[in-house]
């Protein structure tokens, strides 16, 4: 029997683990938080924090693994190209991953290699920041240079704003560096790209439009994914042979990457990010709507075996992910969805919090939606005006007035 170290533990890998164990593998299991629910349907644990490399490697030597994958998570990619470097398992480059997870490394790719890409530069300093600053067209977007899930993202089109918004940045930097990057005036939705590539080849790339919430304290984490997009034919051609350069440039071979693109007023493509891993959500959304395993087929890559019969196929449906936010402190009561929406649209309906748990105001995930509609324009228009069939019931407490972070 293959043995397979899964990464992470957290409810979003939950599934990846069940559909290991049900392909037959064993499956190990590694992070430094051992009441994560993965770990309970895995064959064994190991309490291994994922982003310490020297000591997953040692880990992956004494258990004699087949393979090694970190699903839906940016924060093990680096440790999984490294061990699998080491121990000679299928993974993409551990210096193609390095440059991907690194957003310095990354701009000064996409601009050496001819790609369109916005004017950055990295910093460690905020007085190095404002000395460059006026030499940026505003606005501007500051991030730290290796943290994922938008954390620490903000734009400012004022120097007042620049400290704070560094001070942010710097909070969700390990490397304590961040970037200034000139903003992107898009047309259309911000797209994201569930690919797979083999041997080299991008064989299937889901594309699926994101939805914002801009009053939420980070208005630029997608909250919600609409499949398949609404973008022109020819701009999806677009996006899909600039990926594939990338694979070519980046020698990334079997394998599934998650891209997050814009286009702008020009039809210009701009790749944002890249992890090399699987959107947890959007994969869901693509397994419902075109009945196609995307996480088997992550897992057969990372053990090396055929995933020659992938291959892509017009949609078969149209489907969205939804993640349901606090915006509230006190105790949660419960979510109500409008009746129709309930009843015709919601395939799944998965809570991370519950009844009477305290809530402090900070944009915490209460729960996650897979959704399913008759029509594309049943689904935009739901989704634009979600907020509309969602309601969070929150029972007020002394805690109102506590300051948020």
């Amino acid at each position: 029997m293959k043995k397979l170290l899964m990464l992470g533990g957290s409810p979003s890998q939950v599934v990846a683990i069940k559909k290991a164990k049900e392909m037959g593998y064993y499956v190990i299991t590694c992070d430094y938080l051992e009441n994560n629910p993965g770990h309970q349907f895995s064959d064994e644990y190991h309490n291994v924090s994922t982003v310490d490399k020297e000591a997953v490697l040692a880990l992956a030597k004494s258990l004699q693994i087949d393979g090694i994958i970190c699903y839906a998570a940016d924060s093990g990619a680096l440790t999984v190209a490294y061990v699998a470097e080491h121990l000679g398992l299928p993974a993409f480059p551990y210096k193609s991953v390095e440059i991907l997870s690194n957003k310095e490394l990354f701009r000064s790719f996409l601009k050496g290699n001819n790609f369109h890409v916005p004017r950055a530069k990295g910093y460690s300093t905020l007085e190095e920041a404002t000395s460059d600053f006026y030499n940026f067209k505003l606005p501007v977007m500051i991030k730290p240079i290796d943290a994922s899930g938008s954390k620490g993202v903000s734009k400012i089109d004022s120097i007042e704003l620049l400290q704070e918004k560094v001070n942010e940045a710097l909070r969700f930097s390990r490397a304590k560096r961040f970037i200034v990057e000139e903003f992107i005036e898009k047309s259309g939705f911000q797209v994201g790209v569930d690919c797979f590539s083999i041997n080299g080849c991008l064989v299937f790339s889901g594309i699926a439009n994101h939805h914002f919430e801009t009053k939420l304290l980070n208005p630029f984490l997608p909250i919600g994914k609409s499949f398949p997009t609404n973008m022109a034919m020819h701009l999806q051609e677009k996006v899909r042979n600039e990926i594939q350069r990338l694979i070519d440039l980046l020698h990334l071979k079997t394998g599934n990457c998650n891209v997050e693109v814009q286009i702008d007023c020009e039809d210009n493509v701009y790749i944002l990010d890249i992890g090399v891993r699987n959107s947890a959500d959007l994969t869901e959304v693509i397994n419902h709507v075109q009945k196609m395993d995307l996480i088997e087929y992550t897992i057969k890559a990372a053990l090396g075996e055929d995933c020659s019969d992938l291959m892509m196929d017009e949609p078969k449906g149209f489907g969205s992910s939804y993640v349901v936010i606090n915006e509230k402190s006190g105790l949660f009561k419960g979510i109500e969805f409008e009746s129709e929406f309930q009843t015709n649209n919601i395939v799944k309906c998965e809570m991370f919090v519950k009844s009477d748990d305290q809530l402090i105001k900070s944009d915490e995930k209460l729960a996650r939606l897979i959704l399913e509609f008759p029509s594309h324009i049943e689904m935009l228009d739901k989704m634009e005006n979600i907020s509309n069939l969602i309601n969070i019931k929150i029972e007020e407490s002394i805690l109102e007035n506590i300051p948020t972070t």
